[in-house]
């Protein structure tokens, strides 16, 4: 049996656990000058985390401003992705260290100790506790008026929860029957799971803990239909809408919705320091400007920002370059992290039993891949700075393989034309476009959001390599929930989005979405259902290989070791590779990352990836700093 026991000293990406003196910022001087606040060396851990620096990075100085510009007011959210601070958290290698935890120990892949950091405390100085992970678990997973579905399906193995205990003050422990090797990834999640709270403030709007008339009285005024609501309202570590609310973050919301203007200070509390003592963050307050997303980029070219990528796209690069020496900033190019930029889903359950013969007979899929001309594609939309790829992961995993980018993916129009042949779709109509078998002209309608003209763009390019081979394609653009109903329904036959969503996983990290287990798999949207709901609604896959990937699914969940891992992650991809499940068109386009001359750390090249990644997270932002005046 193999046992893995991960301590702050040897944690890959962590310096040393002894730190430096403290350094305070003088942002908040007068406050501990009045006694409000203590001195610094009090607010943080007995041990903080010592932040190292990238070998592209410097140490730095607190003060500034940070500012930054969102499309609509739930946006402030990504201030807890990019802010990254989590109990367990991906260094720049995507390696899991220790974060908020002091350390945590894993035995057979199936008991997990957490300890935390002695004296580590909540943004309002509260301590820190296993009593706040207690209360979590006790008191909201397991309450059946704030989790009337119980707790997250991640904690659960097999449908049976973990035993958790709380041995003392600074450990917890969650121990399963079998292995549950997706934990500490969603505990390092960019929307991660959180299992603690702040149980000294929430405790007030819990009925089991609350003076019955007080709460009352709080419900009434908050105008909640019920104590739980009014909790779950209060109750959100993530979406950063109750400044009241105790967080653990870099920087805590100051600013209560709604507003066009959200202001974000330092946490007095926060656990990290750089090398030379100096609590981070560097910056002392993030301001987020909420302006039509539209008109994004035209802010971001005007100066309106210090860090931008968000609504940025490729196509705005020009435009962006034009105005850096006029308004002092540099645009850097990251490769998105997705596994394909634009993308294909032929729907394998759409309604339509002509069609769904059809679009589940693999020659048909491999013969709509090889129709389309993915170096032209590159060429006149992304000036060939991207790669033809199939949607897989990306060269950046270790589980990637050369071979499965390019199968299926070459340009051979006459080995499609011979494909479609074989499948006796022979005739064709007076325009040269092919007949089904029932009569019907070969008429693809691809269903997109509407919400990117780069789509559109790619599509047409795809339009007039599928003529070539006999198929029509027209799109269908709606608003995104019409779209994503449509494909859910069954009533859509293929669609367009962008390809995997972790194109850079490791071993350990769950190949979901190589399987059908979620309805917003495009691809199989009603076995996906079936398996979110037990088989109460939706189909039960019935192809072969797709049966095969449920089978992987399962057998890495039950797995305790990275190569066994690894070896299924391998499987499943060349899989998908093969059967042609999504079609790609090209992957690491280039994402536009504004930043400005006077911001300091931020990598001149980097990944930009939702998860793993939370875009600048693992990048540390606590550790940017901004040299005014230069």
């Amino acid at each position: 049996m193999r046992n893995i026991a991960i301590g702050i000293v040897l944690a890959a990406g962590l310096a040393p656990s002894v730190a430096p003196a403290a350094v305070d910022s003088p942002f908040l001087a007068s406050r501990v000058q009045s006694g409000e606040l203590q001195p610094v060396d009090e607010r943080l851990p007995d041990n903080p985390s010592v932040a190292e620096l990238r070998p592209d990075s410097e140490p730095g100085r607190h003060g500034g401003d940070l500012r930054m510009l969102m499309g609509k007011t739930k946006d402030i959210r990504l201030l807890t992705v990019y802010g990254y601070a989590r109990l367990v958290g991906y260094n720049t290698r995507f390696e899991l260290v220790p974060d908020i935890l002091e350390s945590y120990e894993v035995r057979e892949g199936r008991e997990f100790t957490l300890t935390l950091r002695p004296g580590h405390k909540w943004s309002d100085g509260q301590p820190l506790t296993s009593e706040d992970f207690r209360y979590y678990w006790d008191d909201v997973a397991n309450d059946e008026d704030l989790a009337p579905f119980g707790p997250p399906r991640v904690l659960m193995v097999e449908e049976k929860p973990p035993i958790v205990e709380f041995p003392d003050e600074r450990t917890i422990r969650y121990t399963w029957h079998k292995p549950n090797p997706n934990f500490l990834s969603a505990l390092a999640g960019a929307g991660p799971l959180f299992i603690y709270r702040p149980a000294h403030y929430l405790k007030q709007f819990h009925e089991r803990y609350a003076d019955p008339e007080e709460l009352k009285q709080r419900v009434r005024k908050a105008g909640s239909r019920n104590w739980a609501g009014l909790h779950n309202r209060l109750d959100n570590q993530y979406t950063l809408d109750n400044p009241d609310l105790p967080i653990l973050q870099p920087w805590h919301p100051v600013t209560p919705p709604p507003s066009d203007r959200f202001i974000f200070e330092r946490n007095p509390y926060f656990h990290r320091v750089d090398q030379n003592g100096l609590q981070l963050p560097y910056i002392d307050r993030v301001i987020v400007n909420i302006a039509d997303k539209d008109l994004v980029p035209a802010k971001t070219g005007a100066g309106d920002t210090d860090l931008q990528a968000r609504y940025l796209r490729f196509d705005n690069y020009t435009f962006l370059k034009e105005s850096e020496k006029r308004n002092d900033y540099t645009v850097r190019l990251w490769k998105r992290g997705t596994g394909n930029q634009v993308a294909m889903y032929p729907n394998l359950n759409v309604n339509d039993p002509v069609w769904r013969e059809l679009v589940r007979d693999v020659r048909f899929r491999r013969a709509l891949s090889l129709a389309i001309d993915r170096t032209e594609i590159n060429q006149i939309i992304y000036f060939g700075l991207a790669e033809e790829s199939n949607n897989t992961v990306r060269p950046e995993s270790p589980v990637f393989k050369p071979e499965l980018q390019v199968k299926w993916a070459s340009f051979d129009p006459k080995r499609a034309n011979d494909l479609l042949d074989q499948m006796g779709l022979t005739n064709r109509n007076s325009q040269g476009i092919r007949v089904l078998p029932d009569g019907r002209s070969m008429e693809i309608i691809v269903d997109t959001a509407g919400e990117s003209t780069e789509e559109t763009d790619v599509l047409e390019l795809i339009r007039e390599s599928w003529a070539d081979v006999g198929i029509k394609l027209f799109t269908k653009p709606s608003q995104r929930e019409i779209f994503r109903n449509r494909v859910f329904a069954g009533d859509s036959l293929m669609s367009v989005w962008s390809g995997l969503d972790n194109g850079i996983p490791t071993a350990d990290m769950a190949p979901t979405e190589l399987a059908p287990t979620s309805q917003v798999h495009l691809q199989w949207p009603k076995w996906g259902q079936y398996y979110e709901t037990n088989g109460e609604v939706g189909e039960p896959p019935d192809l072969p290989e797709a049966i095969e990937l449920l089978r992987l699914m399962e057998a890495w969940n039950s797995s305790a070791e990275s190569d066994e891992r690894a070896r299924i992650w391998g499987e499943m991809l060349a899989i998908h590779a093969d059967q042609v499940y999504t079609i790609g068109t090209v992957s690491g386009v280039l994402q536009p990352v504004e930043v400005s001359n006077r911001l300091r750390n931020v990598p001149v090249e980097g990944i930009y990836n939702w998860d793993p990644g939370a875009f600048f997270g693992i990048y540390r932002p606590d550790t940017f700093w901004l040299a005014e005046g230069e």
